[in-house]
């Protein structure tokens, strides 16, 4: 829901860059409303200036109001918010209940790459957030839909790969730039689950200990 649509992807990197091997499976998994609780910890940025999020459409910057406004702030007064966030906020953010386990479970097996599209600013921030709460894995910044960095990052390794995002657009991008990958779809927040889209395409799970056997199954055999 916090995602950009941004012309320009960022180049993939190569995973020996990144410390990861090219002989194991490969999992590229988003931060916010995936590790992280953005809807929260957002909310509670926005609480500290009087402003409310009301979290009733799948749209982030027509849902922040002020006090018993009946319209939203203007997009760009949201946007405005939204980088102010990442610049000074987004490291209160709390993990998502499960996810540390589950990457920890993963990662046992598979390299782990953390594929987010938090602003430049918040790099530091982010994977310094990653460290405190044991999700030291390698943390690439990317802009717009994830498909295209997603394949570069992919067709690196010899063995399966699985992607995992809240967002219905980058799940698309993926599976159109990278077939070979296995998609999964997970809200983490309680009020965007009913909200978010979701497609057949990819499989939904909301809970993380699910999830992880899911994703552990998807990548444990061999690519043809």
């Amino acid at each position: 829901m916090a995602d950009r649509s941004e012309p320009f992807p960022v180049q993939a990197p190569r995973l020996q860059s990144l410390g990861l091997s090219t002989e194991r499976p490969l999992v590229v998994v988003d931060v916010d409303e995936v590790l992280g609780l953005f809807m929260k910890g957002f909310g509670a940025f926005l609480a500290e200036q009087g402003l409310d999020l009301r979290v009733e459409r799948y749209a982030l910057f027509e849902s922040i109001f002020r006090g018993a406004a009946t319209e939203p702030l203007s997009r760009a007064e949201g946007q405005a918010l939204y980088d102010a966030f990442f610049r000074t906020a987004c490291g209160r953010i709390e993990p998502v209940p499960g996810a540390v386990e589950a990457i920890g479970r993963l990662s046992r097996h598979a390299g782990v790459v953390i594929l987010s599209n938090a602003p430049a600013q918040a790099e530091a921030t982010r994977r310094d957030w990653l460290r405190r709460h044991g999700l030291d894995h390698p943390l690439v910044l990317n802009r717009g839909l994830k498909g295209p960095i997603t394949a570069g990052l992919v067709s690196q390794t010899r063995r399966r790969s699985a992607f995992i995002d809240d967002i219905l657009s980058n799940l698309d991008s993926v599976a159109d730039h990278a077939p070979q990958t296995t998609t999964f779809q997970h809200v983490a927040d309680e009020r965007l689950r009913r909200l978010a889209p979701t497609s057949d395409r990819h499989r939904r799970i909301d809970d993380w200990a699910e999830l992880a056997e899911a994703v552990e199954a998807a990548v444990r055999t061999s690519r043809a």
